[in-house]
């Protein structure tokens, strides 16, 4: 009789829990229904992530490719999807690496030449894939945490100075922040634990 009980227990509780979020979810299907519509105006707020603390938002010059260094892009397509790339990279004079070549969904068959390396990103989807046009790529390192307070002075700084970002990539491709630089000093390095 006990072990009865504890199922129906289970099976009301589970119950209640579903009741539950659909009442939330035909709560807000309603207000985008029926509520009143008003246009509000954005202002910028101090970079804040609730869970987190503050972070800059980070770009990069290789997170804009041109199609022309796209070895396997859709031969006669206008577009392409969104999906995984593969940029080869090499270090310029100035110590900065640049984009060489990159491949969609596969790291390239070529080997990778003296003084370069492949970053593993994610490629937006792409209109307009005719040449001069450029590809949209993100690599997961576009936000760097930092202590709290600090987040909208160091955007602030960005703006005015140039900052660089050392990133350690793994085997597959896949980077890694480890230092926000301020030209050649590490302004905030990542601890390895």
């Amino acid at each position: 009789m006990t072990m009865r009980r504890s199922i129906l227990l289970a099976v009301l509780v589970a119950l209640l829990q579903i009741a539950f979020l659909g009442w939330m979810i035909a709560g807000r299907a309603s207000v985008l229904r029926k509520g009143a519509e008003v246009l509000l105006k954005v202002e910028p707020v101090d970079p804040r992530d609730l869970l987190r603390g503050d972070y800059v938002r980070l770009g990069y010059e290789i997170a804009s490719i041109p199609t022309d260094l796209v070895a396997n892009l859709p031969a006669g397509q206008a577009t392409s999807e969104a999906g995984q790339i593969f940029v080869r990279i090499g270090k310029d004079g100035d110590g900065y690496w640049r984009v060489r070549s990159a491949t969609l969904g596969v790291p390239g068959d070529a080997p990778v030449g003296e003084g370069e390396l492949v970053i593993r990103g994610t490629a937006a989807a792409a209109w307009g894939l005719d040449s001069g046009s450029r590809l949209s790529v993100t690599y997961g390192i576009e936000r760097y945490y930092l202590p709290e307070g600090e987040g909208l002075q160091m955007e602030k700084d960005m703006r005015v100075r140039s900052f660089g970002v050392l990133v350690a990539l793994a085997s597959d491709g896949a980077p890694q922040i480890k230092a926000l630089m301020d030209g050649a000093a590490p302004v905030y390095e990542e601890p390895p634990y």
